[in-house]
């Protein structure tokens, strides 16, 4: 008699404390396949990061649970690995079994199986199914987002979901033929900016509007592009948002930066930008007005001791807020150093998590496309974020005489629960005067 492995579910896990699900964006094992420990079974999407999810035990792939570009809990089963017989997990604990569509361990415990993920909660309301007649396949009896869709598909819904027989008669009339159309006919989709494909044909006509596809295209929403959407949809609802300006005249910063980028390039191997001279700006700023490092707790006001900058990196279709950890520890060559190395990581793709936990205050470098007026939202849970926008070369006066100076604006936005315009207005006031106080003496190491 042949002796068969234990199956053990792999889940999703516990990436950061602040991260409640991931999404798989693509399996890069399939059934049948034996992976050893630390082989990488799939890309997980995160509202962090991207990441690669490696396996934790060695053993064959049995089945996956979770299928590409669906979402699953944390702590939620995403695939079953038959471990080695004979190997000391699998001699210690109990065998499970695998049906056709269901994971059973022998002893049937269904100790989780009133506990549903948000993903298994949602689309049981969308599809009027009563959770009480699922089978639960996963750990403890757990009902998984495979089980509704098998319960689904096998026509034990009560109804079709509620949002399609909501729609009105004349509309659902004329949507009714281009749900019937092949595949090949549908709107052209892209998974980013840039839109290649032919359009296609006039969709429908509702209610006086030309919903025409010819000068229409489908984006596909990313797990990131979601996740960013959610990130953003919750700051404006819960944080009220004020936000003020200030203009500072950064002429002496161009001259000392135009006298020692060279010899910096040559030494380090890098730019240094004025971005490196805005950092250490707010960070001694920050220093001297600690409540703009804060988070608001509901009934109190949690004041951050380390100072981390979340640094806005854009991309073509994304924007990342890696973190320079203990900025107010490193001078403007250190700071210019880690602008450097998470800038490449976040436009190669390369962010780990840890890039990207734990900031306490943000700056947007808008001026690097030349923006100079900008009104950014919170990184939320923040107290507040500056945007550092575009150097621009006025006529100013001077002790009553006009002269051309090289001048920046500092836009803030705050969280008005935890912060007023006196004291944003005084920390915007000593940014600028850190920013003032460059000469062509101020030393970068």
């Amino acid at each position: 008699m042949n002796q068969t492995g234990r199956l053990t579910e792999v889940t999703v896990p516990h990436l950061a404390e602040s991260l409640v699900s991931a999404t798989i964006g693509k399996w890069l094992k399939k059934p049948g396949d034996y992976i050893e420990q630390y082989d990488v079974l799939c890309e997980l999407f995160t509202e962090k990061v991207n990441t690669e999810m490696p396996s934790p035990i060695e053993g064959t792939l049995i089945k996956i649970i979770v299928g590409d570009g669906e979402t699953a809990a944390v702590g939620e089963a995403i695939c079953v690995i038959e471990e080695p017989a004979g190997s000391s997990a699998a001699a210690s604990a109990a065998p499970v079994t695998v049906a056709d569509t269901a994971v059973v361990s022998e002893d049937a415990d269904q100790s989780m199986r009133g506990r549903f993920s948000p993903a298994v909660h949602r689309l049981a309301q969308d599809n009027r199914v009563d959770l009480s007649r699922v089978a639960g396949t996963g750990l403890g009896g757990r009902i998984t987002r495979k089980d509704v869709e098998t319960f689904i598909a096998s026509g034990g819904a009560n109804a079709a979901p509620a949002a399609v027989q909501a729609v009105p008669a004349p509309i659902a009339a004329a949507v009714a033929p281009v749900a019937a159309e092949e595949p090949a006919s549908q709107p052209v989709r892209s998974s980013g900016i840039h839109l290649s494909a032919s359009p296609q044909t006039p969709l429908i006509e509702a209610e006086g509007h030309n919903l025409d596809a010819q000068n229409e295209h489908f984006i596909d929403v990313t797990p990131m592009r979601n996740a960013i959407a959610t990130k953003m949809r919750q700051s404006v609802t819960e944080i009220p948002h004020a936000w003020t300006m200030i203009e500072v005249d950064v002429t002496n910063l161009v001259v000392l930066r135009n006298k020692v980028k060279d010899e910096f390039m040559r030494r380090e191997g890098i730019n240094l930008t004025y971005l490196a001279f805005m950092l250490k700006a707010v960070v001694n700023a920050i220093k001297d007005y600690p409540i703009i490092n804060s988070v608001w707790a509901v009934d109190k006001i949690i004041v951050k001791r380390d100072i981390n900058i979340s640094l806005s990196v854009g991309t073509e279709d994304s924007v990342m807020t890696p973190v320079i950890k203990k900025a107010d520890q490193k001078n403007i060559a250190g700071l210019a150093r880690e602008i450097d190395e998470l800038t490449k990581k976040t436009r190669a793709g390369k962010l780990a998590l840890t890039d990207m936990v734990g900031g306490t205050f943000t700056v947007n470098n808008t001026g690097s496309f030349g923006s100079i007026l900008s009104y950014p939202i919170i990184n939320y849970p923040q107290a507040a974020i500056v945007t550092f926008e575009s150097i621009v070369k006025k006529p100013v006066v001077i002790q009553d005489m006009i002269a051309v100076r090289s001048m920046v604006n500092l836009c803030l936005s705050l969280d008005h629960r935890i912060l007023d315009g006196v004291i944003c207005g005084r920390f915007l006031q000593r940014v600028k005067e850190n920013l003032e106080s460059y000469n062509a003496d101020t030393k970068i190491y």
